[in-house]
């Protein structure tokens, strides 16, 4: 099965891995892609995006598995996700995820409506996500995230359900850290058909978003 991950997390934050060897565990196990989004705010925003624009482009020439650069603005207050998203996009990052009202940390409310107001790439882990906000979602092109983490995970079938009635677009991410967190394709398609999927969906999910990958990254 096709695979890619675009959200996880390096040593420029929480995460226990380079990003030359994050990418070199994930080509061993032939992912296409892989987009390191650190967790950021004000303090360190410039730094993560500014560090993983130093090795995109070594890591892609050398490397079957292409580097995206992301970032993830976590647990920033909703009136400032409209302007750092805009930030981050204008220092060249090409996926922007948000930390969403995921059930298990205390995400302030408002934090999924402001980040889709935002147009942000991907909400991670929305939690009891509204069917208005995922109707929101579909119409400001925002991907909603079903999170293969301890926690994050236990409302994946609810974010499915609310997707699938607004017609919203999903994505299937480990929101990794340490190695032992990236999904090979088997448990990719386990987290997808534990939400609700049937396999052949999980399969056309990854594809249609191979589609959108294409046009953000010219090497894919």
């Amino acid at each position: 099965m096709l695979m890619f991950d675009l959200h996880c997390h390096s040593l420029f934050s929480d995460g226990e891995l380079l990003p030359s060897e994050l990418v070199r565990r994930v080509e061993v196990m032939g992912y296409t892609a892989i987009c390191i989004t650190d967790h950021a705010d004000e303090s360190n925003f410039e730094f993560i995006i500014s560090g993983l624009k130093k090795v995109v482009d070594p890591i892609n020439k050398n490397s079957k598995t292409k580097l995206l650069c992301g970032i993830e603005l976590t647990h920033v207050h909703p009136a400032r996700i409209q302007g750092l998203t805009q930030r981050a996009r204008e220092m060249g990052a090409q996926i922007v995820v948000c930390h969403g009202e995921t059930i298990v940390e205390p995400v302030i409310p408002g934090t999924n409506r402001a980040a889709i107001e935002a147009k942000v790439d991907i909400l991670a882990h929305p939690g009891f996500i509204t069917q208005e906000e995922a109707q929101l979602a579909r119409e400001n092109g925002v991907r909603l995230e079903l999170s293969g983490r301890k926690g994050h995970s236990l409302t994946n079938g609810h974010v499915l359900k609310v997707a699938k009635a607004a017609g919203a677009s999903l994505v299937i991410d480990s929101d990794g850290h340490s190695p032992g967190d990236f999904m090979a394709p088997e448990h990719a398609r386990r987290v997808g058909m534990g939400a609700g999927l049937s396999a052949q969906e999980v399969e056309e999910l990854y594809q249609s978003n191979l589609e959108w990958l294409k046009k953000i990254c010219r090497e894919l």
